[in-house]
């Protein structure tokens, strides 16, 4: 039997007095970047959302870039502490698979800052290059948590890797409406196998029996049906 992935709530409360004011700037950052560009937004508007000083603020961060590393941190942590010893004697794709998809639960209630923020980044160039840095370093941490090696040259290699293949998931993600997120689980599957490919990527993480790499019959189901609908439209 195909085994269920549970989708545990991730919704972020609205600001409060009663948390600490690190806590209140990421989420009142996050609240204003999903009604317009990190551009628009100033260091004294997120300190008015958040209820705070501006010298209660500059304690806590730097820039808005660095309150935007919080919030990439946050999700990390998010995820590693959601790890599922089901997976562990699964192959390595799948594993980095289940990590992944833990990773967008955790970025769902924030899927319009999301979209923002890759509209901001596909125009600024600085604020791209500052992303994938971010990005880089989270995905060393979806590596690790799917119990690969993201130590060294390597390493490092793997997860600049799986950052650029996870950017172009995002793109579906922010588009995909259904529950189940056929299509996104499709792209994430597509994306993957692509990584395969890639001269240095994850090549010898997946030289292991075709048929040990198959997704489970329920993802494949999804990942198919959701090509089937590509085609059908």
């Amino acid at each position: 039997m195909a085994r269920k992935r549970s989708r545990k709530s991730t919704a972020r409360p609205a600001p409060s007095s009663d948390k600490p004011a690190r806590e209140r700037i990421v989420a009142a950052f996050m609240a204003l970047l999903a009604e317009k560009s990190i551009e628009e937004i100033s260091l004294a508007e997120v300190a008015k959302e958040a209820d705070v000083t501006l010298s209660d603020l500059r304690n806590a961060f730097g820039s808005t870039l660095a309150i935007l590393a919080a919030h990439s941190k946050e999700i990390d942590r998010t995820v590693l502490a959601g790890g599922d010893a089901d997976i562990a004697d699964e192959p390595p794709r799948e594993r980095l698979f289940e990590v992944l998809m833990r990773r967008l639960e955790a970025l769902a209630p924030h899927k319009a800052a999301v979209r923002l923020l890759l509209r901001s980044a596909g125009s600024n160039p600085g604020l791209a290059f500052a992303l994938n840095g971010l990005a880089v370093r989270s995905q060393q941490w979806m590596l690790t948590a799917a119990d690969i090696d993201a130590g060294g040259p390597r390493g490092m290699l793997r997860a600049q890797g799986l950052a650029l293949l996870f950017a172009q998931v995002l793109r579906t993600w922010i588009k995909d409406d259904d529950p189940g997120l056929a299509r996104t689980m499709a792209a994430l599957d597509r994306a993957l196998a692509r990584g395969q490919r890639w001269s240095g990527f994850l090549d010898d993480l997946f030289q292991i029996p075709a048929r040990a790499c198959r997704l489970r019959p329920r993802r494949r189901r999804r990942a198919d049906e959701a090509d089937e609908d590509t085609v059908a439209a």
